[in-house]
Formats: C-alpha cells, structure tokens, sequence
C-alpha cells in the first residue's frame, strides 16, 4: 500500500511543479510520477527531509526538486529542438 500512495504522491508532485513552472511535462500522468519521484530524490538530497512527509516523500523538497527536474528537462528538450 505504501508503493501506491508513493507513486499518487510523486504524481501530485510533479502535476503541481509543472502548474508552478507552467510547461507541460512530456509522458502525461507517467511523466508527473517520474518528475515527482525523480524530484523527491533530488530534493532530498539537496534540502534534507525536512517539512512534511506523506506516503515516505518530503513534500516541500521533493515539490523544489521536482521544479528542478523539469527546468533541467525543459533546457534540454529545448536544445535537442534547435
């Protein structure tokens, strides 16, 4: 039951960082998952896990390092466009 409410957590997540960053993450609500999980690790390991937890994801870093995440996926698409 813990891996569910992981994986809705880390598509929350990520559905929230790209609202806040306003770009669309490429692989709809699989991609939110990614970001948010992908984030959370990035977070944490920048920020520490401080702030709420909910379903083993500190959200207030994993929502910083999911902002992170898409920024970096965004510059990089972007390149590969040019």
């Amino acid at each position: 039951m813990g891996f569910i409410v992981m994986l809705i957590v880390g598509g929350l997540i990520g559905w929230i960082a790209g609202m806040i960053m306003g770009k669309d993450i490429p692989g709809g609500i699989i991609g939110n998952i990614v970001a948010g999980l992908i984030g959370s690790a990035v977070g944490s390991k920048l920020l520490g896990t401080w702030g709420p937890v909910w379903g083993g994801v500190p959200i207030i870093p994993a929502l910083i390092g999911a902002i992170i995440v898409i920024f970096v996926v965004s510059l990089i698409l972007r390149a590969l466009r040019k």
